[in-house]
């Protein structure tokens, strides 16, 4: 059963159609009773979408290493903040504490923590699920990147397959729901 779920996404702005989208994202887990856990920034599409869980009246929680509480980008307002020392340790703690992984819009550190759950599904270490949220084909060009290394054979399609995308908030949220069934 999901009642946690992790978002990993920019910290920053993005285009005005992302933060609608987040606010629309951070709406579906109140309305369903899902705990944010996130990255524990209080700006970009992270700060929107703690500010839009707690507004709605949900739980979030975030997760931050001392440096960059140290330069004041952790959200103050949280359900709670864990200040750890790493960013591996921010990593693991957020999976700890989520049984399911939304990815939004973002760039390298978004990847980064998105492809460390895939790969731990590819390998059998987990089965927790994940979603791409892809707004406005955001993810379109990872979807074909991913086709293309299946064509060339240094993927396979069943781990190709493993990149789930839902467009909207709620389709995402569906997709967890039933992977996780």
């Amino acid at each position: 059963m999901v009642r946690s779920v992790a978002v990993y996404l920019s910290s920053s702005e993005g285009v005005p159609a992302f933060a609608d989208a987040v606010r629309e994202l951070a709406g579906e887990f109140v309305r369903r009773d899902l705990t944010l856990v996130y990255g524990g920034a209080r700006r970009g599409l992270m700060g929107v979408l703690a500010d839009a869980q707690l507004a709605a009246g949900g739980r979030a929680i975030g997760v931050i290493p001392q440096s960059l509480v140290d330069i004041e980008v952790a959200h103050a307002g949280l359900s709670e903040l864990h200040v750890v020392e790493t960013m591996h340790q921010r990593k693991a703690m957020m999976f700890a504490k989520a049984d399911a992984f939304v990815v939004g819009p973002g760039g390298l550190g978004t990847l980064e923590e998105a492809f460390e759950v895939l790969t731990g599904i590819q390998l059998g270490y987990h089965h927790k699920p994940i979603v791409f949220l892809d707004l406005d084909g955001f993810w379109a060009s990872m979807s074909q990147f991913l086709d293309h290394a299946v064509r060339t054979g240094v993927l396979k399609p069943e781990n190709r397959a493993l990149f789930r995308t839902a467009t909207s908030a709620v389709a995402a949220v569906n997709a967890i729901a039933s992977l996780a069934a």
